[in-house]
């Protein structure tokens, strides 16, 4: 054991001198007139040795870098011949392939970028162009109508548009509170879909008609029903009365003109000397509107933002805990300090595969599922007027939030304060990442296999929903046999879809191993996803192709993240020179970005007034425009102000509960 150690001991030793001279024999000096030993040159003779003892020449120096540098390759070739030049061009060689890889990959990106970006404008305008009149198009919402004592807002309303939108002002619809109401048709819904059921199964011919069904007088059960929905239904009647005549107005209404081009002056002028007064913006479809925040203030709006804020960096805050878990997984030696006891369990090599293999990756795919529904929460929390720009809200929230906890969460290990640290340093920034990417490349591989490919498996059975479906239909004694058409959930989908862009960008120049992985799982998406939309979906809304932005500005990201991981690489594998040839790549990058924001984005925003006009123009000759106007006075109508029909058709099963809107 002494000698063991002894050696050991001088074993180090002799390799920390090794290390020293090989560091003093790197930074010596070694000009042009060399006096110092070099094996070649004492052989040749071109070395002169001095006698006397010179300690200038013991002092580290680094002009032999200069010299070195400025050789050049034909002298190379003359002094050491044609190998050394081959030894020297594979420095070359890999120093090109990285930095070029780098150059190439953001060209292909950026071009492919930049024609989607063109190409789904111009699908835009095209669809604009073809597209029957919609009411959206010709309607705006208005909110901070002001209080005039002895006026309602619906006359205040008329009023400031007649005098001001006098040529193009058609009509309006204010706003009224429908709370009660709202109850009332939630409840009639309940009792159509527990008489279709009761109706559907003849065995359950009576009940009790007191609390639960548990107490009470024996009825007959669908006689029952009927009855109190008939007591129901004309109860709303009743409601939708009172509402039309004496209900609450709130200070919104939606105002529709004769032409889209005067909808756009309304919407894009400022209406009133008083900013917070007669607010506007475009109205969404009538099936879009999210009616429950067009009575809300704009104090109250401000504030629901600000909480969303807060909640949304607290849950982000919170999911570190399950990805420090992951971490924790697929690191044995920590997760054996942690839980000595399973020590022996782990040792059996099929069980340490599956958990620090496959087992992060599945926890942490379970914790994520539960993100998507609270982030669409969240953002129908925030004031918005539609449910797609809810549905593009929480797609944005769940993008970043899933690049944080299962990209950089997982890369950079620590606390968020640490996390932060990372990013306010700004010149450390490369090199850390540049370290802390590729040991995880491994774990995001599993990742794509475990995330990405399962879910397009799990995709094209729709397991989940079908077993929901079941375990519904057995629990719920109101369970009829309609069935609700799913709509396709952008705001879970696309940031998933991002994030393994990102992946594959990323670990580009790091782990090329993960490029086959994600290309199938895009291959099998694409198919997949295609008959999904096709044959199983059905759209609820349309945005004309809003979420591009969403996916254009990712992107971007990604390519940024990828060019400062690279230039972090070229440093810490001490190649200056690449290094320095990369840092232009972020600032053309973000100004090829900055160009699309000009050309591209203002189209998503809003339609030119040529676009418009020009279509307004064709309608001129379209003989339907006048019954599409007569229908337009009433397309903004709260679907709880809509007639129910729905009683007397209780033996069809998919009747709807409401009934088509009044014109």
């Amino acid at each position: 054991m002494i000698v063991s150690a002894l050696l050991t001991s001088l074993g180090i030793n002799f390799g920390l001198c090794i290390l020293y001279f090989t560091l003093y024999s790197i930074l010596r000096k070694q000009p042009g007139n060399i006096e110092v030993y070099a094996p070649r040159l004492v052989a040749e003779g071109k070395s002169r040795q001095e006698s006397h003892f010179d300690l200038e020449r013991l002092l580290p120096s680094t002009g032999w870098v200069r010299t070195a540098w400025q050789l050049s390759e034909e002298e190379l070739l003359s002094a050491s011949g044609l190998d050394a030049v081959v030894y020297m061009r594979i420095f070359i060689f890999r120093l090109w392939v990285h930095f070029c890889s780098a150059y190439l990959i953001t060209g292909v990106v950026c071009f492919l970028l930049y024609y989607e970006y063109n190409y789904i404008s111009s699908k835009r305008l095209a669809s604009f162009y073809a597209s029957r009149p919609q009411s959206h198009d010709f309607s705006v919402l208005v909110r901070g109508i002001p209080v005039t004592s002895g006026s309602s807002f619906s006359n205040q309303v008329e009023s400031f548009f007649t005098e001001y939108h006098s040529s193009t002002y058609l009509s309006h619809s204010v706003v009224r509170r429908t709370s009660k109401l709202q109850g009332l048709i939630s409840d009639a819904e309940k009792l159509y879909k527990k008489l279709t059921h009761l109706k559907s199964r003849p065995g359950q011919k009576f009940q009790r008609n007191g609390f639960l069904g548990l107490f009470g007088r024996k009825v007959d059960a669908v006689d029952h029903t009927e009855k109190r929905l008939q007591d129901l239904e004309e109860n709303v009647r009743i409601q939708q009365s009172d509402v039309s005549l004496i209900g609450e107005e709130v200070p919104a209404a939606f105002v529709s003109f004769k032409s889209r081009y005067g909808a756009a002056i309304a919407v894009h002028i400022q209406q009133a000397i008083n900013p917070m007064q007669w607010i506007t913006e475009q109205a969404p479809e009538p099936n879009d509107v999210y009616w429950p925040f067009l009575s809300s203030t704009f104090l109250r709006i401000w504030i629901s933002k600000l909480l969303v804020i807060v909640a949304s960096i607290f849950l982000t805050v919170i999911f570190l805990i399950p990805v420090v878990f992951v971490q924790g997984l697929a690191n044995l030696d920590q997760l054996e300090i942690l839980l000595p006891f399973l020590k022996r369990v782990l040792s059996i090599t099929f069980v340490s595969q599956v958990v620090t293999g496959y087992l992060p990756s599945l926890i942490l795919q379970m914790f994520l599922s539960f993100v998507s529904p609270i982030m669409k929460l969240f953002s129908s929390m925030q004031g918005y007027i539609s449910h797609s720009q809810i549905e593009r809200s929480a797609s944005s929230k769940v993008l970043w939030f899933t690049i944080w906890n299962v990209f950089f969460a997982n890369v950079l290990s620590g606390s968020v304060i640490s996390q932060l640290k990372l990013f306010l340093d700004l010149k450390n920034i490369p090199s850390r990442l540049a370290a802390a990417v590729p040991a995880q490349a491994s774990f995001f591989i599993t990742y794509v296999l475990s995330s990405g490919w399962t879910s397009v498996a799990s995709e094209i059975a729709r397991a989940i929903p079908l077993i929901c479906e079941l375990i519904g239909g057995c629990c719920s004694k109101s369970r009829s046999d309609e069935f609700d058409v799913p709509s396709f959930p952008y705001h879970k989908e696309i940031p998933r879809t991002l994030l393994f862009g990102l992946l594959g960008i990323t670990y580009f120049l790091l782990a090329p191993l993960i490029i086959p992985f994600v290309l199938a799982y895009y291959a099998l998406g694409y198919i997949v996803y295609r008959n999904q939309l096709l044959n199983v979906y059905l759209p609820k809304f349309e945005t004309g192709g809003k979420f591009w932005p969403i996916v254009h500005n990712s992107t971007i990201f990604t390519l940024i993240l990828m060019q400062t991981i690279a230039i972090g690489i070229f440093g810490l594998k001490k190649l200056p020179l690449a290094s320095s040839l990369t840092l232009p790549l972020p600032v053309l990058t973000l100004l090829f970005n900055e160009y699309c924001r000009k050309c591209f984005l203002p189209i998503f925003h809003a339609y030119s007034a040529e676009s418009l006009i020009k279509k307004d123009r064709e309608d001129h000759s379209d003989p339907a425009m006048g019954e599409f106007f007569d229908k337009l006075v009433n397309a903004y109508s709260d679907p709880c102000m809509r007639p129910l029909s729905y009683s007397d058709n209780a033996d069809r099963h998919i009747s709807p509960l409401l009934g088509p809107a009044q014109v």
